[in-house]
């Protein structure tokens, strides 16, 4: 847990430099602005993060392997909805192994209101089928939840969910 809790506060701090950078981020898509992530994270993990990376059934956006051990595996969005952002939770379920317990979804919002951003998404969570418990919900933060795959469900799994207000380049 101290290893997840490190990541996601590298991941905060990414945020950050986002936040106070605008217009170095304004025109990035989903893939340079993962690229980004995934520098901060070498930082730490020397080379051990990798972006578009197989794991189980598909290329996942961001895994870290320490010892040959996955420690964290993140999917990355854009918010376009509620519909896409569970398309997105099933692509990151599809991603874990038996093995797999602790993951995050990194949203990127273009929209500013993230305040109802984060309300949708955290709907969209408990709704969901392997939705077991929230452990933790800020309406101004961070979400994480236990979820269970059907094909375990002797399995916890732990899935934080960040939004990270992104920035987009004005047409004109």
């Amino acid at each position: 847990l101290k290893e997840y809790e490190h990541i996601l506060g590298i991941l905060r701090s990414m945020a950050l430099v986002i936040e106070r950078s605008p217009d170095s981020f304004a025109s990035l898509d989903e893939e340079a602005i993962r690229t980004h992530f995934l520098l901060q994270l070498n930082g730490h993990y020397e080379g051990a993060a990798s972006g578009e990376t197989f794991n189980t059934a598909g290329k996942t956006d961001i895994l870290i392997r320490v010892n040959n051990r996955n420690v964290f595996i993140a999917e990355c969005k854009f918010w376009r909805g509620a519909k896409s952002f569970s398309a997105a939770v099933d692509q990151l379920l599809s991603y874990l192994s038996w093995r797999d317990s602790k993951c995050a979804l990194l949203i990127f919002n273009p929209t500013r209101d993230s305040s109802a951003v984060r309300g949708k998404m955290h709907e969209v969570m408990i709704a969901r089928g392997e939705y077991r418990k929230t452990i933790m919900h800020n309406p101004d933060g961070d979400s994480r939840y236990v979820f269970v795959k059907s094909s375990d469900p002797g399995r916890e799994i732990q899935i934080h969910a960040m939004l990270f207000d992104m920035p987009r380049q004005e047409a004109g």
